[in-house]
């Protein structure tokens, strides 16, 4: 008996002082990381490394620790290395082909990490060395390309798909990425059309395949010739387009109903009450806490098929079931630290339920819809500078639109109408409206209702100029486009034309500050030129007489607005001032609207004096003006109906480079490669004959 307790206690004092075990395959690791060849005393070294679980944190950790010369040292090991992972993706057992992909990604990481600090090295060099290097990327390409194409596990897919996100990502400008230069020559592209085109592989995969392609059509997209642009421009497979639009419009869904669901949780706690006590005085700011994530990859995404790629413009319209509506709510993701810019891939729940048969019941929606709706929420706060950069892609994405005859034609549509919800910032003055009451219009309507918002709830201090710009823009191309086809469109009129008055208001109430920074008089000219339109071509396009009068009585009704505006031109074009070339171009824009309030207002005012009436009604107001049309003498304008095509190239560069390094930064961060656990993989392989 006494034996066995000191057997115990000398047990428990050799195990005291050791220290704790390395795991195999860490000990293998820093085999790798001694001088010598590991493979010299043990031949078999590379076939077990594959077959043991990896240790991403410590391989990654061990790289990120050594200095440029310590790491220049053991480069023969680390090529090494990095040629056995690319021959072991050839292997027929899945794991060796797991761990490979997953030490691809270590390795990848860690070597570009510690290039951050210095440039003493060449990471093609130290990955794979120079004289290898072509066959190493042509072999890796072809062997995550068969697996991506392969009928085989989906948990491979998803992992060659993180691999090749992080390969891509690895620098903050991709463009600087120099490996990417084999990713051009041993094109995937294939193989992301194929997990688009079809719905197993998209469910799992579509979201990292549309993302994936979005950044690498942004590689050196300015100074060379990128095949992934020319080949997206020219894909016509409806399979395909449609996958690439149902996995855009699932995130896009997925943004909207977060938002509607942190509104409603808004709506219906403490906060609701106490505003509804002091009256709504803190209505912004309760407004300002409803903030979800902007999902800046996949917008770009969007904006890329819709901008390269016409055939895109047909999935724009495509009809599917309200997303959200047809299926049983997906649980809340936990709400642990937020993902920067929506960058993971959306519950695979929720892309299923777009790919159900339409039910009668069921309000339909489509890609557009789901885009205005998703515009709608984040370009009502433009003061985070990732809002502003996604209010501005959503514009220009809209330009884009608008600018094309397909999609004109499907959004005039009076064949196909559609009840547009498009979230509304919450102000004092006006009541929220009712969903139910929501007319059933040609989509074109929602695009205009947007613009107006926009033009609405964005004058203040910190004034979004651009946005404002781009804002006109889109409504002058689409009223383009009414006057070329002679579309009648039913539509408001009056809250535009009242909108954009109370704008040439704001810009002349805050002349002194705006002019501090910003040429006001552009944006005032592109008013008055939209007003042109109306007057001179009016005739063509609004849908009765009457309308056409109601513009007339706006007009006359906002005199004192254009009386001042053209005070503050006049002033500013006769001084020898930098704004007197732009102040004088609205001076002469003017010409048409003066002189209907000059023709008008004597004529209004004698007819008041006739009848001994003080303040005249509108229908008054509106038979004055029927009563003298055929006096009033306007000059006729030239080229108002025409306008610059959108430019990417030239005007949008330094935008679109700055936004994809934020898409890059955040695809990075937020790469999980633990998300495959070995355990999930083993039970998916031991189903795998």
């Amino acid at each position: 008996m006494a034996q066995v307790e000191k057997r115990g206690g000398l047990l428990r004092k050799s195990s005291a002082s050791k220290k704790p075990l390395k795991e195999k395959v860490v000990l293998m690791y820093d085999e790798i990381f001694m001088i010598e060849d590991p493979s010299k005393c043990s031949p078999r070294f590379w076939e077990e490394l594959f077959l043991m679980k990896v240790n991403l944190d410590y391989l990654e950790g061990k790289l990120e620790s050594l200095d440029g010369e310590e790491l220049m040292k053991i480069k023969d090991n680390i090529n090494c290395l990095f040629q056995h992972c690319i021959q072991a993706l050839g292997e027929e057992h899945p794991i060796r082909v797991v761990n490979a992909l997953q030490t691809l990604c270590a390795l990848i990481r860690g070597v570009h990490q510690k290039n951050k600090s210095t440039s003493g090295f060449d990471i093609i060099n130290m990955l794979m060395g120079f004289d290898k290097a072509e066959l190493c990327m042509k072999n890796l390409m072809e062997s995550l390309d068969s697996l991506l194409c392969a009928e085989g596990s989906e948990s491979l897919k998803s992992l060659c798909l993180k691999l090749l996100l992080c390969l891509v990502t690895v620098t903050d400008n991709i463009s600087q990425n120099t490996i990417l230069e084999y990713v051009m020559i041993n094109s995937i592209f294939e193989a992301i059309l194929q997990i688009l085109s079809h719905p197993p592989s998209r469910r799992e995969h579509g979201y990292d395949a549309v993302v994936l392609l979005a950044l690498l059509v942004n590689y050196r997209k300015y100074e060379s010739v990128n095949p992934y642009i020319v080949k997206l421009s020219i894909v016509d497979d409806e399979a395909t387009l449609n996958g690439m639009g149902l996995v855009i419009a699932q995130a896009l869904s997925e943004y909207n109903r977060q938002y509607k669901d942190k509104e409603e949780e808004h709506q219906s706690g403490f906060f609701s009450a106490l505003t509804n006590m002091v009256g709504n005085m803190f209505i912004a700011d309760a407004h300002e806490k409803i903030s979800v994530q902007t999902n800046e990859a996949i917008l770009l995404a969007l904006y890329e098929a819709v901008h390269l790629n016409r055939n895109f413009i047909t999935v724009l319209a495509q009809s599917h079931p309200e997303i959200g509506l047809v299926t049983t709510p997906v649980s809340p993701a936990p709400t642990t630290p937020a993902t920067p810019l929506g960058t993971t891939p959306p519950s695979s729940d929720v892309i299923s339920s777009v790919e159900l048969p339409l039910d009668a019941d069921v309000q339909t929606s489509n890609l557009l819809i789901t885009f205005l709706k998703y515009s709608s929420i984040v370009m009502q706060d433009t003061k985070d500078e990732h809002r502003l950069h996604s209010g501005k892609l959503c514009l220009i994405i809209l330009t884009c639109i608008a600018e094309d005859q397909y999609a004109n034609a499907f959004l005039h549509d009076d064949n196909m109408n559609f009840r547009v919800n498009l979230h509304k910032m919450p102000m004092r003055h006006r009541k929220k409206a009712a969903d139910k009451n929501l007319p059933c219009r040609p989509l074109v309507c929602a695009v205009l209702d947007l613009m107006v918002e926009f033009i609405v709830t964005h004058m203040m201090k910190e004034f979004p100029m651009d946005l404002y710009v781009r804002c006109i823009q889109v409504v002058h191309k689409l009223l383009c486009y009414q006057k070329k086809c002679r579309v009648r469109l039913h539509y408001t009129w009056r809250e535009l034309w009242s909108a954009l008055i109370n704008l040439l208001k704001f810009l002349m109430s805050n002349e002194t500050v705006l002019l501090a920074k910003h040429n006001i008089f552009t944006l005032a000219l592109m008013i008055v030129n939209l007003f042109n339109m109306f007057i001179t071509y009016g005739d063509t396009f609004l849908p009765t007489p009457s309308s056409y009068d109601e513009l007339y009585y706006e007009i006359i009704r906002m005199h004192q607005s254009f009386d001042n505006l053209y005070s503050m031109v006049l002033r500013l074009s006769t001084n020898a001032g930098q704004w007197k070339e732009a102040a004088s171009k609205v001076t002469h824009a003017l010409v048409n609207i003066r002189a209907i309030i000059n023709h008008f207002n004597p004529k209004i005012e004698s007819y008041a004096a006739v009848n001994h009436i003080s303040q005249l009604s509108e229908e008054q107001v509106l038979e004055v003006v029927r009563a003298n049309y055929d006096t009033l003498t306007l000059k006729l304008q030239d080229g108002l109906d025409q306008y610059e095509r959108y430019s990417e190239q030239h005007k949008e560069a330094a935008f679109f480079k700055e936004l994809v390094r934020s898409i890059s930064t955040n695809v990075r961060r937020n790469l999980a490669f633990h998300t495959l656990s070995q355990e999930v993989l083993l039970k998916e392989f031991s189903t795998i004959s």
